[in-house]
């Protein structure tokens, strides 16, 4: 059974497989091919995958025509789809619910599409997570690059000088994003406070050092998933209300809210933005699907009234080697999840 890696689009930092993932994969009897050039955004060249096995073909349309799994990192581009195998397998971020007809294009030509945003949050499933991944990283970057804007240090430091206080830093939503930055805050030293529509998420919080605040929103809860549900209109207002206290007193805004498949919420208002001290810094980790900031623009750093609102996208990229280091271990897992050992193939057979 024949595996093929697409180059990723010009923009993306990542890759989906490195040369120990290869090399695993070629142990259990696959083949594969990647298209020259893969590794290049890392430093990685296509001697070091040919090292543990892999092919190299320059020609991208005759990669396609040939593989029996294709893997990679963004959904396909729709014009490429013709050019699959028939009957091949596509695995890889799809955006199932806003991108019809990509996945009709993909029934026409009958491909099987696994959609990685789909993997369930379950034990057996884990290993195989890529959303968990992707977030624990976004989320420790999104501090990172805050550190980096805001004109302040994060730690108390004692000094002949005198003392400095340590900053302030708000996260909105304790999921895996939100968590990773609260812990990554904690360890730069700064005063942490998160809140989350899951009463359950309170002891992860707590766990990591930080204040949970509380907000009494009447029935929450999280979906079957892990994922936190919509609130109603009325619920927002009242979290949106205490919030802009927490808001007023921070040095750092994080939000990390999103609800799977639909656009993401508008958590933080203009009016919170107005309530902020000049210098603070607001990150959107949900910018992609929407964002949570009111005003908050895709791909940019904005200025208002002296608050630094970032909406860079595509954030666990920001660390690109251990981004493709840990999806690449994802896609692998899935692929050994189903892996024939006697056939030497993959089949999706789900009650093994």
């Amino acid at each position: 059974m024949k595996i093929i890696i697409p180059k990723e689009n010009s923009y993306e930092m990542r890759v989906a497989i490195l040369p120990q993932n290869i090399d695993k994969l070629v142990k259990k009897g696959a083949e594969i091919t990647i298209e020259a050039g893969l590794g290049t955004s890392l430093g990685v060249t296509d001697k070091d995958y040919k090292k543990v096995g892999a092919s190299v073909e320059k020609n991208r349309k005759k990669l396609l025509a040939t593989g029996d799994i294709i893997l990679r990192l963004r959904k396909p581009d729709l014009k490429e789809v013709t050019a699959f195998k028939k009957g091949a397998i596509q695995i890889s971020y799809l955006d199932p619910f806003n991108e019809p007809k990509l996945l009709a294009a993909l029934a026409k030509q009958k491909i099987s599409a696994l959609s990685m945003e789909m993997i369930p949050r379950s034990t057996r499933a884990q290993k195989m997570d890529a959303l968990s991944s992707q977030a624990s990283l976004a989320g420790y970057a999104a501090v990172v690059i805050a550190a980096d804007h805001l004109y302040k240090i994060f730690p108390m430091m004692m000094t002949p000088a005198g003392t400095l206080q340590p900053s302030r830093v708000f996260i909105i939503g304790a999921g895996v994003a939100g968590l990773q930055a609260i812990a990554t805050a904690r360890r730069l030293g700064a005063k942490v406070d998160a809140f989350d529509t899951r009463p359950i998420a309170k002891n992860d919080v707590l766990s990591l050092g930080a204040k949970f605040v509380e907000v009494d929103l009447g029935e929450t809860g999280q979906t079957e998933q892990g994922y936190a549900k919509a609130l109603t209109e009325e619920q927002l207002k009242k979290q949106r209300e205490v919030m802009k206290q927490y808001c007023a007193q921070a040095d750092v805004v994080i939000t990390t809210a999103q609800v799977f498949g639909r656009k993401a919420p508008i958590i933080v208002t203009q009016e919170m933005i107005g309530a902020m001290k000049p210098g603070s810094v607001v990150v959107d980790l949900a910018i992609e699907t929407g964002g949570n900031v009111e005003g908050a623009v895709l791909g940019k750093i904005i200025d208002k009234n002296g608050v630094k609102i970032i909406g860079i996208a595509n954030m666990p990229a920001r660390v690109a080697m251990n981004a493709s280091q840990m999806y690449a271990n994802n896609l692998t897992n899935l692929v050994d999840e189903f892996w024939n050992k006697e056939k030497k193939e993959f089949e999706l057979i789900l009650d093994r």
